[in-house]
């Protein structure tokens, strides 16, 4: 038996008038989903554990099988371990995204956040102005690292845990009263917009349309991660697919494998083909029995509040991915289980991540259901089924 979880990240959302009520999973085509879940089983999951904020971090943390309330140690760590960062002890990591302010003639705590990822810029343009930055603001004690598209680290050594906001959280707000408190980070976020909002790279994306990538914003703190490997919980040989530095860390983390797609970028034109491509490889030639392919869009989408985007993400989803995925395994004649879910919800009216269950639709290609239900939110919810907690998702994929 293999098995697969495919993760659209932030898929579920709420229903819009728009869509004359429907959600952007239920409105949008997804004829490969809807055939499976008409002969899968379909239900509901708390993917957060209650009191902890819904992130892309501890929601699949959890769906990976570990109780983030026992091993969630900070966003950026993951990350940090994905870029190889050789991390002490005693360091705090924290994400350093390279966002879009308004660039008013204003002070720089009375900008306007616009965009928290540059509009997806490139990880060459970033590395160029992380690096420009970093040759003034470095030093024995804050070091820069890159990672991919607006994803970057900052390391501070001996340095504090600060709650700090996330950028997609502050979207069109002034960002004054979201500023870090500690004198250092909002001088260097500061000074970082002074670098940054004239640079040549800058002038040349706004020129071209784009928006600039004008400003650092640290957030995500955490210390040095200890993961159980995966091996070890579920004596099972796993694989990461995912553009996403925090997921490729997560699975370094678990001493899994993970394989570098080319063109997986964790934006709504990714590689889709290459990450089906290589799981139904890994799987069936290379000798692995799991994979866990995740995919951004989705949530990308939220964030920018596109109701058409996140549909079309989806759409990609079902066609270029899970059908090519589900093709593969059935016709190397494996017997396989998949789990398909978001981690958790970015709804479009409010732009970032909630707590709430998700839907999830578990199929099992050697007992097929028989049901008339579509893959959705509320037809999730009338299924009947739920699981307790994200983190019991694992176990139960592997021994239903």
């Amino acid at each position: 038996m293999k098995y697969v979880v495919v993760l659209g990240d932030g898929m579920a959302d709420w229903p819009l008038e728009e869509l004359q009520g429907q959600t952007p999973l239920s409105f949008a085509e997804t004829p490969v989903m809807d055939a499976l879940a008409a002969v899968s089983e379909i239900g509901t999951v708390p993917t957060i554990p209650e009191g902890m904020a819904p992130g892309s971090d501890t929601a699949n943390l959890s769906v990976m099988g570990y109780d983030p309330k026992k091993y969630y140690t900070g966003r950026s760590p993951l990350e940090a371990l994905s870029i190889g960062v050789d991390m002490k002890d005693s360091d705090v990591v924290y994400r350093c995204n390279i966002v879009t302010l308004t660039e008013e003639e204003v002070p720089y705590e009375e900008q306007t956040i616009l965009d928290h990822s540059s509009d997806e810029i490139s990880t060459e343009e970033a590395d160029v102005l992380l690096k420009d930055v970093a040759k003034e603001l470095a030093n024995e004690t804050y070091s820069f690292y890159t990672g991919t598209s607006y994803r970057h680290c900052m390391i501070w050594d001996k340095g504090q845990v600060l709650e700090l906001t996330p950028p997609h959280d502050v979207l069109t707000r002034k960002i004054g009263q979201y500023l870090p408190a500690d004198p250092v980070l909002r001088h260097m976020q500061e000074r970082s917009y002074e670098i940054l909002k004239n640079h040549p790279i800058n002038l040349e994306r706004k020129a071209k349309g784009l928006n600039p990538a004008n400003s650092f914003w640290f957030w995500g703190a955490g210390t040095k991660p200890v993961l159980t490997s995966f091996w070890e919980a579920y004596h099972k040989k796993g694989v990461m697919i995912s553009a996403v530095d925090l997921l490729k860390g997560i699975a370094i983390g678990a001493e899994m494998d993970r394989i570098i797609v080319e063109g997986a970028n964790g934006g709504l034109n990714t590689n889709y083909e290459g990450k089906a491509n290589a799981a139904v490889k890994a799987l069936t030639e290379d000798g692995y029995d799991f994979a866990y392919i995740h995919v951004e869009a989705p949530d990308e989408m939220g964030h920018q509040g596109s109701t058409e985007k996140k549909i079309k993400a989806i759409e990609y989803l079902d066609g270029r991915l899970i059908r090519l995925i589900k093709e593969g395994l059935d016709a190397s004649g494996e017997d396989y289980r998949m789990l398909i879910l978001p981690d958790h919800p970015t709804p479009i009216k409010v732009r970032t991540h909630v707590a709430e269950p998700v839907p999830y639709l578990l199929y099992d290609s050697t007992a097929p259901q028989v049901h008339t239900w579509h893959y959705n939110e509320e037809e999730a919810a009338k299924g009947g089924m739920t699981v307790a907690h994200g983190w019991d998702l694992m176990g139960y994929l592997f021994s239903k």
